[in-house]
């Protein structure tokens, strides 16, 4: 019998194994779809720890993209006006190198920038890195990671010394009391909230407790959903610390042992009391207590949280303002509780761990400190300074460079910016101002496509074997199973010849992808995520494994400050000693300088763009189960497509009845930069004033129907990550008739063939 291809689920951060199949099994026929295509068979991996088995619709049918739609030769134009020539890999590389050269000696390094993706293997992620910040000396490698978890990044720093999720998968087995805000877990993590849900069914004791001003599938689970305002996290979280503080709730050992900045949160919330909270969140002060209660009470406390804390212009407050709760309760480095965020993307964790932003460097290492720089210039055998002392472009500071005529070659990997950059307007034009555009992606067309002057064909999921890492820490090799199609090759195959053309052959002298991962896991030796252990072979053997895993791995005791770090550290280390990289902190000795985690308090400042007369409601966005992100993988599958056929816009029945709204019927919705249409979906699930929009429709797969024409750039000052949770529209309804009548593409006419 053929043996099964171990690899990952290729969408969200969950990172479920899957068993993949091949078309045709020994006495069976050919798995082929309506097409006549022969599909490949998925299945969950049973033996993968952290999903067990279980896969959601969009892990069981992924293999029904992988052949449509495929760009399948490098392409070529000279000016967006053309259409594209097909060309050798030779051509092709040699006008990037061309040019980069060109800009390097005329404009300067900075201005060449790379926008790469959470869909990268970390193999891909390092020898960007590697390309970039080294070898040319800019700075200016940011990935759509900055759009999805650089608030986590940044609060996990600031308030613990380091990224990194410090819980584990196990914990939701654990815990007794969930807290979950800004995310949709059923819909956007199915996985993790199965196994959640399955801990919460058997245990009526647990507690699940939702935060969110949708009721959605989630919310509907809660045993207490906290409706609240957009924009009023901040002021929740501080109204249970001041519950918590109020009524004894807290761990003073803890307190005095393991943290400082207590003082910096004491000046913040007496001005939370519970009438006051209740009335900015428009929720109940006895929902608020009864909240504050069961986290008081708790004994084991897990909280998660994703894109709703994340995207918004106070995203690292709030990221901080939830770490603080766990800190005046010590409600952390033990099994069932911690601050636990759920990654967006497949390796955006890996991303992070190879310096796949424009602040990082491998190894959870940062651009502005000289001693990081140092040891990675060194290690890659670089000239002294040669790594820019100062942080690159981040994902929309890109868009902003190209409108001032600052950029002049901008190449971006594995990822549709067209559709997922806020103030798509703004974007497109700024795209249309790109001397010289590279596009590099597995499929084609997409709404990005029509923006680049080269297009290159990467080797997607299944066809380049590399490693992954997931919300929990756990590193996993995805093995290839499928050849590329046509002259597709790996990302990290095109990046490194790049490099070699480039002069720096000595610095990208790789025969095979191993290689790659074996320099890459040195630089995180010592490391906060040191990985030094880990080996493609030794993932190949023994199967996914969490870091940190250092070659050698001997438990080193903490400098206890006390006999309570002492005896705590005693207790957990025991709790931990059969697989000890499971959770971070379980010494209670966090990284940083001192040990001691920080505590730091935040007034709510409430959204970016708040509503007014002329724009009175509040637009959030989100993802559905069945699509993942601009639906480049998805709008491809027929089972997935026809789960969410249409875009849509959630209104409550009261707001509907006074603009005279009904059921399905068009609705023009506006802000200050664009306009798109929906049918209305009026529904009791979303709260009065706010409305909700899906983020996946492109021009692609509908008209006018872009949640980003509408969303603005204002941004996290430390994170940089945009406010794509809120904004302030107007509603109007559509001309019924004029909808009707208008002209609309068919699909067909608009997914070009591929196959020039």
């Amino acid at each position: 019998m053929t043996e099964p291809t171990k690899t990952l689920c290729p969408y969200c951060g969950v990172g479920c194994g899957l068993e993949v199949l091949p078309p045709a099994l020994p006495g069976k026929a050919v798995n082929r779809d309506k097409e006549g295509y022969p599909i490949w068979q998925v299945r969950g991996d049973r033996a993968h720890p952290s999903s067990q088995g279980m896969v959601c619709v969009k892990g069981a049918t992924v293999a029904e993209s992988l052949h449509k739609d495929r760009l399948l030769h490098p392409m070529l134009r000279d000016s967006l006006d053309e259409p594209f020539r097909r060309v050798s890999w030779d051509e092709a590389l040699q006008r990037i190198v061309d040019r980069i050269q060109t800009v390097r000696f005329t404009q300067g390094a900075d201005a060449i920038c790379m926008y790469g993706s959470g869909q990268f293997n970390t193999e891909d992620y390092y020898i960007a890195q590697k390309l970039l910040k080294g070898c040319l000396g800019t700075n200016n490698f940011d990935a759509n990671s900055r759009l999805c978890m650089s608030s986590a990044v940044s609060g996990y720093i600031q308030s613990l010394g380091s990224d990194g999720p410090p819980c584990c998968y196990e914990d939701l087995d654990l815990t007794d009391c969930a807290f979950l805000i800004g995310t949709n877990t059923a819909e956007c993590h199915p996985i993790i909230f199965n196994r959640l849900r399955k801990h919460h069914k058997k245990h009526s004791q647990v507690r699940l407790i939702v935060v969110d001003p949708r009721r959605t599938e989630t919310a509907q689970a809660a045993d207490l959903h906290l409706a609240i305002r957009p924009g009023t996290d901040i002021d929740l979280l501080n109204g249970i610390a001041h519950l918590l503080v109020r009524w004894g709730d807290i761990h003073p050992e803890f307190i005095e042992e393991c943290t400082t900045g207590f003082a910096s949160l004491m000046e913040v919330v007496p001005h939370y009391s519970p009438e006051i909270v209740a009335d900015r969140c428009g929720i109940s002060v006895e929902d608020l207590e009864t909240a504050a209660r069961w986290w008081g009470e708790s004994q084991r406390v897990l909280s998660l949280w994703s894109m709703g804390l994340n995207q918004s212009s106070e995203g690292t407050a709030k990221t901080r303002s939830l770490i603080n709760l766990h800190l005046l309760t010590g409600q952390i480095g033990k099994p069932g509780a911690g601050p636990f965020s759920l990654t967006g993307q497949p390796n955006a964790m890996g991303g992070r761990e190879a310096g796949g932003l424009s602040h990082l460097l491998p190894g959870y290492r940062f651009v502005n400190n000289p001693e990081h720089r140092a040891e990675v210039e060194q290690f890659w055998g670089l000239e002294p300074g040669q790594i820019a002392a100062q942080p690159g472009y981040s994902a929309w500071e890109m868009i902003t460079a190209l409108e001032r005529g600052e950029v002049g070659l901008f190449w971006i990997a594995a990822t549709n910016p067209v559709v997922s950059m806020p103030d798509l307007v703004r974007t497109k034009a700024a795209l249309r101002r790109s001397p010289f555009t590279v596009y590099q992606d597995a499929y084609y067309p997409t709404e990005t496509s029509a923006y680049a002057h080269v297009l290159l064909p990467a080797a997607q999921w299944s066809e380049a074997p590399g490693v992954v890492t997931n919300s929990e820490r756990r590193v996993t090799l995805c093995n290839q199973f499928r050849t590329p199609p046509g002259e597709a090759r790996p990302d990290w195959v095109i990046f490194a010849e790049v490099g070699r053309r480039l002069g720096f052959r000595k610095q990208f002298a790789f025969n095979a992808v191993g290689e790659v991962f074996d320099e890459f896991v040195q630089l995180t030796r010592d490391r906060p995520c040191d990985m030094s252990g880990l080996s493609h072979d030794r993932l190949q053997r023994e199967g996914p494994l969490q870091w940190p895993c250092p070659e050698t791995e001997t438990p080193v005791p903490p400098q206890a400050t006390g006999l309570n770090r002492w005896l705590r550290w005693l207790l957990h280390r025991n709790e931990e000693q059969q697989q000890p990289a499971k959770r971070l902190y379980t010494d209670l000795r966090f990284n940083t300088p001192d040990g001691r985690a920080r505590f730091q308090g935040y007034h709510s400042r409430g959204v970016a763009e708040p509503p007014d007369p002329d724009f009175p409601f509040v637009l959030t966005t989100g993802r559905l189960y069945g699509h993942w992100h601009t639906q480049t993988r998805t709008g491809r599958i027929p089972k997935t497509r026809q789960m969410h056929p249409e875009p849509f816009i959630e209104i409550h029945p009261r707001d509907a009845e006074k603009l005279g709204i009904e059921q399905n019927k068009p609705v023009n919705v506006r802000s200050r930069r664009g306009s798109a249409c929906f049918k209305a979906k009026v529904t009791t699930a979303i709260a009065p004033g706010t409305v909700f929009v899906p983020m996946h429709w492109g021009t692609l797969w509908a008209e006018n129907a872009e949640a980003n024409a509408l969303t603005h750039p204002e941004a996290c000052p430390d994170s940089k990550q945009p406010e794509l949770k809120a904004c302030a529209v107007q509603l109007v309804l559509a001309d019924v008739k004029q909808a009707e009548t208008a002209k609309v593409e068919e699909r067909s006419g608009k997914l070009e063939t591929a196959s020039l």
